[in-house]
């Protein structure tokens, strides 16, 4: 028998339609592959720092509390704030106000007040305490009001009060917070989605040099000083972040013959267009608020103003849950009154009979019970 041989020749090219092809697939890879969009900003965190004991830095503490009492005004819950405070100057011996500190010479504003919540107090504002606050490496046993438990989608404010130097800030006159473990510290929060954009304010002597080594994108910071230069007390102004000016009329605004430094801020790995992002993107709260003079007043102006479509969906979604609590509740009580109401005897006590009537019908039911008793006793016999 003859077997046909088939003569092999050079490969075959592939398919012209398998090539064009072949592009589309890795663009499809790529595309598939790309990194999810970035997260919304949807609440806003704050951590107050000041690093001074001694009355003779009463002024730092005042601006802590200045700065506290602007972000609690404008929205911020105490839950989202992180106050540090090396000392206490209200309860200071030296203090003629007792349990009062004034940011101004008038003595009009209490900043202490009776709602200051205190996370860090004295030998606790330590530097290992600040980083482990912004890179929420903390021990168990440290309770969620002194974590800072922000997301990807947080803005946060951090302001450092006190004295500082080139690259260095001092805490408690025993330690230093040098500007490279601040640019760590911030890495870390980066790396772990801590938060989406960061406003750093440093208010001490030689500021600016304190974020030097910054390098994680979405940070903005500014410094009240440059190096070489000394940075003095000031009170602060009351109407910061009330009207809808930007970052950028903030920054402008401090004069450098009244503050007797050079305002210093560093926005090159800042996205945005400062004129673009208002105050209250760091200094307020995400949520819609009014500021008025009295409870009343803006009790009225809540009416006048127009409620967004998710706020009216959630007050409607809260109606229909009361109306079906209320009817829940409303048939296990008619349930409950109708099994009462199933014997004579309850019948009669619901009714407000008289005693003598519910005497007569407990003796008949114990005169049957007796009865039937006595006949099965009998039977058994």
């Amino acid at each position: 028998m003859a077997y046909a041989r088939r003569e092999h020749g050079p490969p075959r090219p592939p398919p012209l339609f398998l090539l064009s092809i072949l592009p589309l697939l890795v663009l499809f890879t790529f595309s598939s592959a790309a990194a999810p969009p970035a997260a919304l900003h949807n609440n806003n965190w704050a951590v107050l720092v000041c690093t001074s004991r001694f009355w003779f830095n009463y002024r730092h503490m005042a601006n802590t509390l200045s700065l506290y009492r602007t972000v609690k005004r404008l929205g911020i819950p105490d839950e989202r704030i992180i106050l540090m405070l090396a000392d206490d100057m209200a309860c200071n011996p030296r203090n003629n106000y007792p349990a009062q500190v004034f940011n101004n010479e008038n003595h009009q504003l209490n900043l202490y007040g009776d709602n200051v919540e205190v996370d860090y107090r004295g030998y606790e504002v330590t530097v290992e305490n600040f980083l482990r606050v912004l890179t929420g490496r903390h021990e168990s046993s440290v309770p969620r009001s002194k974590r800072l438990l922000s997301d990807e989608g947080s803005h946060i404010l951090l302001y450092m009060t006190g004295h500082g130097g080139d690259e260095f800030l001092k805490f408690q006159d025993n330690e230093e917070l040098q500007s490279h473990d601040l640019a760590d510290a911030v890495k870390q929060m980066k790396e772990k989605h801590r938060f989406k954009e960061l406003l750093i304010m440093v208010d001490t002597c030689q500021a600016a040099t304190l974020f030097s080594q910054l390098q994680s994108p979405g940070v903005l910071a500014i410094g009240s000083s440059k190096k070489g230069e000394n940075s003095y007390s000031h009170h602060l102004d009351s109407d910061i972040g009330v009207s809808n000016a930007s970052l950028n009329s903030l920054f402008n605004s401090y004069d450098p013959s009244m503050l007797l430094s050079t305002a210093y801020y560093r926005m090159d790995l800042y996205e945005r267009a400062l004129n673009e992002v208002p105050v209250t993107n760091f200094f307020g709260s995400v949520m819609k608020t009014i500021h008025t003079d009295s409870a009343y007043t803006g009790f009225l102006a809540a009416r006048e103003v127009e409620t967004p479509l998710s706020m009216r969906n959630n007050i409607l979604d809260g109606a229909m849950l009361q109306n079906e609590a209320s009817t829940r509740r409303s048939s296990i009580e008619k349930m409950k009154e109708a099994q009462l109401r199933s014997d004579g005897w309850t019948e009669v006590l619901l009714e407000g009979k008289n005693s003598d009537t519910v005497v007569m019908y407990g003796l008949g039911t114990m005169g049957v019970l007796l009865a039937i008793s006595t006949w099965l006793s009998m039977k058994a016999i």
